[in-house]
């Protein structure tokens, strides 16, 4: 498995309920939005309470991983406004996506969503490339083939595909709604 990248990290280690919950919300204030926290905490209800929290703030619980007798959750930051204007002009759903996955060998599907996000769950043969790293590593991209750009909601993959059009790609698609609601085939570390 590789390794899970988080932006920060709370440790909550040792602390029973409420205090994992209340230091997560406060560590959560003080980051940007879209960013990653993985919060280390010892305490068994931890695995519920964290869930419901992210759920109940808005948050996107990515999930979980035991090492030990540390549970690592994951938790995205929601971003400050979840309207998706999209600007790229080139938009395929998701079931064109995964048609066009079953029809053919030769296309890209970019992951440009946070390492975190891709490492629990992903379309099998994406390629995990982060939006911010996008700029340093276009060059492992293949700019004959189609490439099929996706995040969470399509608005981060929005902007990869004016990225890519911008320098000269011209065969790339944002796939809208995104992972979000992704029914297809996915891999990745299980987060029950």
């Amino acid at each position: 498995m590789e390794e899970l990248k988080a932006n920060e990290v709370l440790d909550a280690k040792g602390l029973a309920c409420p205090m994992p919950i209340v230091k997560t919300k406060k560590a959560m204030n003080g980051l940007a939005a879209g960013f990653v926290l993985e919060v280390q905490a010892t305490d068994k209800g931890s695995k519920a309470d964290m869930k419901a929290w992210a759920a109940s703030t808005g948050n996107q619980y990515l999930g979980m991983v035991e090492d030990g007798d540390v549970l690592k959750h994951f938790i995205r930051k929601a971003t400050a406004d979840n309207i998706i204007e999209n600007k790229h002009p080139f938009i395929v759903d998701n079931e064109e996506l995964e048609k066009r996955l079953k029809e053919e060998k030769r296309l890209i599907v970019l992951d440009v969503r946070e390492a975190a996000e891709y490492a629990f769950n992903h379309i099998p043969t994406a390629i995990s490339i982060p939006l911010g790293e996008l700029d340093e590593r276009f060059d492992e991209l293949n700019s004959t083939v189609d490439i099929f750009v996706i995040c969470r909601t399509g608005s981060r993959s929005d902007l990869a595909a004016q990225k890519l059009a911008e320098i000269g790609f011209t065969k790339v698609f944002n796939v809208v709604p995104g992972m979000s609601q992704w029914t297809g085939a996915t891999s990745g570390v299980n987060s029950n």
